[in-house]
C-alpha cells in the first residue's frame, strides 16, 4: 500500500526552505559543498570561521565543523534552554570527536567529505527532535511549577489549621474565599500567608 506524506511532513519540508542556517566551517571543499547544498534547499546561509561569540538574530540551525578551533573555544550559544540545534560536520570518528558530538546534544551528524545527499535529512531530523525536546522540557517545567504551587497551597493550609484551629476543608475554604475577595490566585494568597507566618516567627 502506497503511503502519502502527511500534511505535517509537507509543512515541515516547506519550513526547511525558509530556514536561516549558520555554517561554522572553513571555506574549504566541505564548506563550499555544504553552503551550496543549503542554498539549493532554499535556506538562507551565512558562514563564520572561526566560530563567533554570538549567532545572528533569527538563526534556526547551525552546522559546525568539529575541529580543534571550535572544540577549544567556549561558545555561549551552545548552552542553555535557548540553544539552537547543532549538526556537527565530522572528519574523523575518534573517541574525542564522538564525545564532543554527544556533548553537543546533536541528533545526527554530517560526515566529511560532505555529499549532496544527507544534508536535508540531517536538517529534518534535527529540527523535529529539537522541537520535541523543547516541548518536553516546557511540559516538565509546567509540571514542576504545578507541584510547587500545590506544595505552597498545602503549606498555607497547614499554617491556617495550626494558627486558627481549622480543619483542612475549612482552611481550604478560607483560602479560596480570600483569593476570590482579593481577586488573586490561590497560589498568590498562599504565598502571602507563608511569608507573613515566617516573618512573625522570625
Amino acid at each position: 500500500m502506497k503511503r502519502h506524506p502527511s500534511p505535517n511532513t509537507s509543512q515541515g519540508l516547506r519550513d526547511i526552505r525558509s530556514l536561516k542556517a549558520v555554517v561554522v566551517h572553513p571555506l574549504d571543499q566541505d564548506g563550499e559543498e555544504l553552503m551550496a547544498q543549503l542554498r539549493r534547499i532554499g535556506s538562507r546561509v551565512c558562514r563564520f570561521w572561526p566560530a563567533p561569540d554570538a549567532l545572528p538574530e533569527g538563526t534556526d540551525i547551525v552546522f559546525m565543523a568539529i575541529r580543534p578551533e571550535t572544540i577549544s573555544k567556549a561558545l555561549p550559544w551552545l548552552e542553555g534552554p535557548a540553544a539552537h540545534p547543532v549538526i556537527p560536520v565530522v572528519s574523523y570518528e575518534n573517541p574525542i570527536f564522538i564525545e564532543i558530538v554527544i556533548k553537543l546534544n546533536a541528533y545526527c551528524a554530517v560526515p566529511s567529505p560532505v555529499r549532496s545527499s544527507g544534508v536535508l535529512t540531517a536538517i529534518a531530523v534535527s529540527l523535529h527532535q529539537h522541537k520535541s525536546r523543547v516541548a518536553l522540557e516546557r511540559y516538565a517545567q509546567r509540571v514542576t511549577e504545578k507541584f510547587a504551587d500545590q506544595r505552597k497551597i498545602q503549606r498555607a493550609k497547614s499554617i491556617l489549621m495550626e494558627t486558627r484551629n481549622l480543619t483542612e476543608p475549612e482552611a481550604h475554604d478560607l483560602l479560596r474565599t480570600r483569593a476570590m475577595g482579593q481577586r488573586q490566585s490561590l497560589e498568590a494568597v498562599s504565598d502571602t500567608i507563608i511569608k507573613a507566618h515566617e516573618a512573625l516567627n522570625f
